[in-house]
């Protein structure tokens, strides 16, 4: 870890995205394992976990130098709304980027109109997790103790 007592507030939200983001990948794939049925693919799956959960053992170890992580307890989040958030999000880049690589402006006007819809849904996801206190995006402290309690949960499934 750097020198400094405390990380920035930036790279603290880098570090959030990430330990969120690969939280519940981490989760998903877990799940699957089970019914993966040929054998390189499995590999390949247990691969994608171990790599998964060093990335999330060397991340966490940051979080006691984030700006407010006091390190205390907060109720579990949903998992699928969690999820979800992570696609939509995901989805919002992807248009983004494809619309950056379209010469077709037919194509291009879909993309946009897709673009749109996705923020939309993003909108939506966001609004209900808010709402219901599953993302504590004005409080950082309960921002990162809730990473840190899925990350932890990632780690023991």
């Amino acid at each position: 870890m750097a020198n400094k007592k405390t990380l920035a507030w930036h790279e603290t939200l880098e570090l959030h995205e990430l330990v969120a983001f690969q939280s519940f990948v981490l989760m998903k794939l877990k799940k699957s394992l089970g019914e993966i049925q040929d054998p390189d693919l499995h590999s390949l799956y247990t691969f994608s976990i171990q790599a998964l959960e060093n990335n999330l053992r060397e991340l966490l170890k940051f979080y006691p130098a984030a700006p407010g992580f006091d390190g205390g307890q907060r109720a579990d989040t949903a998992f699928f709304a969690g999820d979800l958030l992570a696609v939509a999000k995901t989805a919002v880049r992807n248009y983004a980027i494809a619309i950056t690589e379209t010469a077709t402006p037919a194509l291009r006007a879909v993309l946009k109109k897709q673009l749109n819809s996705a923020v939309d849904w993003h909108a939506r996801v966001y609004t209900f997790m808010y709402n219901r206190g599953l993302y504590p995006s004005y409080d950082i402290n309960q921002l990162l103790m809730n990473d840190l309690k899925i990350a932890q949960k990632a780690l023991k499934g």
